[in-house]
């Protein structure tokens, strides 16, 4: 019997050990919803930090949100870019999805499961916006590899079944961007224990989105002035400005620096 094995444990319970560990870790972190809007997806976490991002930009339609260790999820996240910029420099930008993401996510989370001491105490979401509400794609990646697709709505994170009951509930196609946001800070802000909501102010909260109806790259951040209005009942903003480049000043990487946008497309002249 070797050193790092003492006495036998059951594969099952094992896994259970394993499976039981991950979700408390996960369960501890403050919750992300992403839900769809009529225009794209967005994405909202409860997080103060300015530097320490829960959601991110994948890829020219993709965008990546997670929940629970952040030097886990951000090994994902990094892990992320680097096989969407390797697929699209060697096949085309089109080839680079969030379902094939999405696979590669779950292969690693899964061999990290069953193989290694600890699993990761991370939970996923991949989504995609397509051209059309009915070709969005939103992916939902558990700590032992499963992958769930979801529709209209998810939720991850401490409190993530209230705040799913509440969305579902709630929730419904053709909502615009505003009416969702409000949704999704209302549903972070309840108290699972049923007490009174917390107020989350924009300060609170990371914010980004998807958005189907800008050029290229469709991932924005959205915070400040802007935020603050889409948030208020009584502004009548209901969506982003179009062509805004938002608040945040990495909301979008340079065009001329990033090299997404190096590689022209389907032969053309490089932009």
């Amino acid at each position: 019997m070797s050193a790092g094995m003492p006495f036998y444990v059951s594969p099952e319970q094992l896994m259970k050990d394993r499976a039981d560990f991950a979700r408390k870790g996960i369960a501890r972190g403050r919750a992300v919803v992403v839900v769809q809007f009529d225009g794209g997806i967005a994405f909202v976490a409860e997080n103060p930090s300015r530097a320490l991002h829960k959601i991110s930009e994948i890829y020219d339609r993709i965008a990546f949100a997670a929940v629970g260790k952040y030097p886990e999820f951000e090994n994902l996240r990094v892990a992320g870019v680097r096989y969407a910029d390797l697929r699209g420099y060697s096949y085309d930008r089109s080839d680079v999805t969030a379902r094939g993401l999405a696979n590669a996510y779950a292969q690693t989370l899964g061999t990290v499961f069953t193989q290694e001491s600890k699993p990761y105490e991370v939970e996923l979401v991949v989504a995609e916006v397509g051209a059309s509400v009915e070709h969005d794609q939103i992916y939902r990646l558990t700590y032992d590899g499963s992958v769930a697709d979801e529709q209209g709505f998810v939720a991850m994170g401490g409190g993530a079944e209230q705040i799913d009951a509440g969305l579902r509930e709630a929730w419904r196609p053709g909502m615009n961007l505003a009416e969702v946001l409000v949704l999704a800070v209302g549903q972070l802000g309840a108290d699972p224990a049923g007490g009174e909501a917390r107020i989350l102010s924009p300060e609170q909260l990371e914010v980004a989105v998807l958005d189907r109806y800008r050029p290229r790259r469709l991932f924005r951040r959205i915070s400040g002035e802007l935020l603050g209005r889409l948030l208020s009942t009584d502004d009548p903003t209901a969506d982003v400005p179009e062509g805004d480049e938002g608040d945040d000043g990495d909301s979008l990487r340079s065009a001329t620096t990033n090299p997404q946008t190096q590689r022209p497309e389907h032969g053309g002249p490089s932009e």
